[in-house]
């Protein structure tokens, strides 16, 4: 009896470790692994930890990855410099940095961490050579209020504040938000100019009527009028009724005088 009972014990301490080794092994998974280049025989392989944030940051976010370089070629690597570009869940660049390799011999791996800012929530990188990319600065663009669109040279690049990549040139950032009038910002970088520059703008006046609820919400649009007990606005051409209650404040836009229809002149001849 007592020897039927032996191998059940090895069986249950077998187990036991193989529960415990699952979970160390997943630990371990990289977030992602990079040869490069791309094409052809790679030369380099950079392996990359998960996404670690770190605490203090403001309106950007700082993270750190654990990152692995390793020489694949059977020659030193004497000097080579690469951008690592960060990239949220819509494909959008939200933050970069740049790694520097030096003296790294046939076969050799190297360790080190990499830390970033970034302007939302990271999910993937990419590594670029930085002798192929093309001359660009990263600079954070905010505005006043924050959440407006923002696009570059007509291309939407994220809502702000962002961080963007600008190339060499002129530029033109346009910002827009619900209830502001769009507004364009002229940008021109210059070869000598250097990346951790700010541009910030104040959007235009409310394009809208706007009617600020004591729930906190705020409602836009063309005031059509206001007695002791109701006001009335105009959304999207339909008339909304509120409880003046429920009113906390009322802000209006500027509005030129409408023209009144004169009747058509008739000349009478005697």
């Amino acid at each position: 009896m007592i020897a039927a009972l032996i191998p059940l014990r090895r069986f249950g301490v077998t187990l036991v470790l193989l529960l415990l080794t699952v979970p160390a092994l997943a630990k371990d998974t990289p977030l992602q692994v990079i040869d490069w280049p791309v094409t052809g025989t790679p030369v380099l392989r950079f392996t990359f930890g998960k996404f670690k944030q770190l605490n203090g940051m403001s309106n950007l976010r700082g993270y750190v990855m654990d990152t692995m370089a390793e020489n694949l070629s059977p020659k030193s690597i004497s000097a080579a410099r690469f951008t690592v570009y960060l990239f949220d869940k819509n494909k959008i660049r939200i933050g970069e940095d740049v790694i520097a390799l030096n003296n790294l011999g046939p076969g050799e791996t190297v360790k080190f961490q990499t830390t970033i800012s970034a302007s939302g929530t990271p999910t993937s990188v990419t590594v670029q050579d930085t002798a192929q990319t093309p001359k660009a600065i990263s600079l954070t663009v905010n505005s006043t209020p924050q959440g407006a669109m923002l696009k570059l040279d007509n291309s939407a690049v994220g809502t702000t504040p962002r961080i963007i990549n600008v190339a060499i040139g002129k530029h033109t950032l346009t910002f827009s938000k619900e209830g502001f009038t769009t507004g364009n910002f002229p940008l021109e970088i210059g070869p000598e100019d250097v990346s951790g520059g700010t541009v910030s703008y104040e959007l235009g006046a409310a394009a809208f009527d706007s009617i600020e609820l004591r729930d906190g919400s705020v409602v836009n649009g063309d005031l059509v009028s206001i007695s002791g007990m109701n006001v009335d606005i105009r959304v999207g051409g339909t008339i909304q009724h509120f409880d003046r209650n429920k009113i906390k404040r009322v802000m209006l836009v500027q509005r030129d005088t409408p023209v009144a229809n004169l009747p058509t002149t008739t000349t009478v001849n005697p």
